[in-house]
């Protein structure tokens, strides 16, 4: 175990080299300028094209973009180096700083929708599993079938107009992490507080993840109550609930510790949708704003970190397999 974990940390580093390579690469040959957006209110002001031509290359040396994509790349990869991502073409602030205030908030959102994905779909899975073609398994199957295919800004609009405020019920805060004045509040209601916003935002993160779950948790539980060993359970004797939850449940397991190392940028990603909907200054809405502003630096600094989240999910993942099922291992045979 010792040994495959070296050489995983090892290949990490190549793996996000190659990722920040075409990402970096992605984003300069992409349509659109900084430079154009950064001046275009200036430019309604300039009457001549050698004023304007002059302005642009001013700028363009300011922000090194004169400079061949290569080079670029080199110089952005030795400040990562010192975790020094640049800094932002829009307010030039540290974009190292930018993510630090805006990483927990995102984390804080996608820790507690994966928790709460794998807490209800495994039971639900593992339910519908030793309950097949019975009313209730049609009707949890119905059920998530309907849920992940709803999408999740649509969700979301419909969750502010009946519970945010709109003609029906204010139940629910529809934008921020806190209330105005929060930061006089205790503990216990700074707690309440958050708790409160976070609802539905949450709600719109998992309700997708935990369908998709389900069904991957439903499959294999199917797949492995098949099994001849769980029959000789059966036949020694054992209780029902022993077969499921000591035997089956746990080689169960393995298809939906895969997705784990999926489902983590893949939050990540759902959240630019959920954040900007209720205005939650997370990494998501920080990554739309740097998107239509062509704030490199920032766009590149969100990028190298769900790069690294998502090879950590990954690493993760392989993990916990061999605690999941203490069959496989990962160490070369002699």
């Amino acid at each position: 175990m010792k040994a495959y974990l070296i050489r995983r940390l090892l290949l990490v580093i190549p793996t996000f080299l190659g990722i920040s390579m075409i990402s970096f690469a992605v984003i300069q040959l992409a349509p659109g300028s900084p430079i154009y957006m950064k001046l275009r209110t200036a430019e309604q002001g300039i009457s001549t094209d050698a004023n304007t031509q002059e302005i642009l290359r001013q700028t363009k040396e300011l922000y090194g973009l004169d400079q061949p994509i290569p080079i670029q790349y080199l110089k952005w990869l030795g400040r990562l180096v010192t975790l020094d991502f640049g800094e932002s073409f829009k307010d030039h602030r540290p974009v190292r700083d930018k993510i630090l205030e805006a990483l927990p908030i995102t984390l804080q959102l996608n820790i507690i929708s994966i928790f709460l994905v794998y807490l209800i779909s495994i039971p639900i899975g593992v339910y519908s599993s030793t309950h097949q073609r019975t009313w209730s398994d049609t009707f949890i199957t119905i059920g998530l079938f309907v849920l992940y295919s709803m999408p999740s800004f649509w969700v979301a609009m419909l969750l502010l107009y009946f519970f945010g405020g709109g003609e029906w019920f204010n139940w629910f805060p529809v934008s921020g992490m806190n209330s105005i004045g929060a930061e006089n509040f205790s503990w216990v209601q700074w707690l309440v507080d958050r708790a409160w916003h976070l609802v539905l935002p949450v709600f719109c993160l998992t309700y997708g993840g935990l369908a998709g779950l389900s069904r991957y948790a439903r499959s294999g539980m199917i797949e492995v109550i098949r099994q001849d060993y769980i029959r000789t359970a059966r036949a020694y004797g054992f209780s029902e609930k022993t077969v499921v939850f000591k035997y089956a449940m746990r080689n169960s397991l393995i298809p939906i510790i895969t997705l784990l190392g999926t489902l983590l940028p893949a939050l990540l990603g759902g959240s630019v949708i959920i954040e900007s909907i209720f205005s939650i200054p997370g990494m998501g809405f920080r990554g739309f704003d740097a998107l239509l502003s062509r704030d490199y630096p920032m766009i590149m600094g969100l990028l190298a970190v769900s790069a690294l989240l998502t090879l950590i999910g990954l690493l993760l993942s392989d993990l916990l397999y061999a605690i999941a099922d203490p069959r496989i291992k990962f160490e070369q045979p002699d």
